[in-house]
This record gives structure tokens, C-alpha cells and sequence, in this order.
């Protein structure tokens, strides 16, 4: 692992990544009603499972301040969770609607909402740091799922490990040096299943690989 010192997480007014910054102050502006900070994981620090995505979105997590909520994203995401007993309650698109993660934790790569949901690669080294601390406060960890490509790459940056060795791709498991696996999914963003580059039942797929190996 990294020996880069882990914070948990960004302050409210983050000034790491200066594009990140002056967007974020673009929809203080615009919004003041909406979250518009870096984005809590969200998850019980026993988590056996941490789910990495990329970027809070602009109309969900960046307005709600809870991972993956407010968004389409988050419909597939949930759903699945609670499918196979990794959530409990009902997923009502709001951070209030008492949904309830069951040994696993949410969060991403980048903590801040990026222009066009497409963060620099200079903001996801940056980020990095707290993706450091998450690993640190979990210390019932077996598995990571990345949610694309650059959450894949932000996970391995993280760990110190180099990506030629661990590639990317939809499915594939990563058994890391220190014991925890990493899988891959492609994200389950709008696009990629308004495409059917994912579809719902390539994305249980993964998870179901997922929970057998927790509780294996």
C-alpha cells in the first residue's frame, strides 16, 4: 500500500484539486439548496465489501450527499445490493429514505462532482489519499468492486500495485497481494445500460460472485 498519510476525509471546502474547487463554488451559487461537497462513503465501517465508483454525480450524490443516490446509477446499484442481502430497507432516491447498507460500504474515487461526470486523472491521484484512509478504517475487508476503468485504476494506484498486472475488465477477479479481491464491473451509469454494455443481469452477475465469496 501507498505510504501516502490517509486522511478520512476532505474537508467541506477541499481546495486539492482547483477545477474540482471552482465548480463545486459554481453550484454552491446555483444551488445552495444541494449538498454541493466532497461526498461521504456511506456504509458501517465492518463492511466486508467496499464499492468504489468514480464521481458523485451532478444531480445525485453532489445534491443528496449520499453515494449513488438521486440518480439512475443508483436504481441499478441498489437494487442489487438489496437483491442479494448487502442492504436492507427500501431505496427511495433520498438520503432519508432509511435504506441501510449491510456489510458493505460505498464510496468513490473522486469525492468531489466533476464537470461533465469526467474527472481529471491529476483529481483522481488527489483523491487518492482518502481512498487510502477508507481502506485503513475497514479492517474486515475481502473485497473491492470498482465501478469502471478509473475506479479500478484508483483502487491499484492506492494499494501501490501496478495496473499491467491487474487489468480491467467486466468480471474479472483480482486476487490482490494482501488477500482481498478485486472485482470489476463496467459502471452502472444511464449510458453504459441504455447501451446494454451492462445489462441488470451482467451486473448480478458480478455481485452474486461477490456475496458467495463473503460468506464463503
Amino acid at each position: 500500500m501507498s505510504d501516502t498519510p490517509h486522511t478520512d476525509l476532505p474537508t467541506r471546502d477541499c481546495a486539492l484539486c482547483p477545477r474540482l474547487a471552482g465548480f463545486r463554488d459554481t453550484q454552491r451559487a446555483a444551488h445552495p439548496d444541494w449538498f454541493n461537497a466532497p461526498v461521504p462513503s456511506f456504509g458501517p465501517d465492518s463492511a466486508e465489501l467496499l464499492i468504489v465508483g468514480l464521481a458523485p454525480g451532478l444531480r445525485g450524490a453532489n445534491r443528496t450527499g449520499r453515494p449513488f443516490t438521486g440518480d439512475y446509477a443508483g436504481d441499478l446499484l441498489y437494487k442489487t445490493l438489496l437483491k442479494f442481502g448487502l442492504a436492507t430497507g427500501d431505496y427511495a432516491a433520498h438520503p432519508q429514505d432509511g435504506l441501510v447498507l449491510q456489510r458493505a460500504r460505498i464510496t468513490n474515487a473522486v469525492r468531489c462532482v466533476p464537470p461533465q461526470n469526467r474527472p481529471e486523472p491529476a483529481e483522481v491521484v488527489a483523491c487518492g489519499r482518502f481512498l487510502i484512509g477508507e481502506f485503513a478504517r475497514l479492517p474486515r475487508l475481502k473485497a473491492i468492486l470498482a465501478l469502471g476503468s478509473i475506479a479500478h485504476n484508483a483502487v491499484l494506484a492506492a494499494k501501490g500495485l501496478r495496473r499491467a498486472a491487474y487489468p480491467f475488465a467486466h468480471g474479472a477477479m483480482h486476487e490482490l497481494p494482501d488477500g482481498i479481491m478485486l472485482a470489476d464491473s463496467y459502471h452502472c451509469s444511464r449510458l453504459n445500460t441504455n447501451t446494454g454494455r451492462l445489462t441488470p443481469a451482467m451486473f448480478e452477475a458480478v455481485l452474486a460472485a461477490l456475496a458467495a465469496r463473503l460468506t464463503a
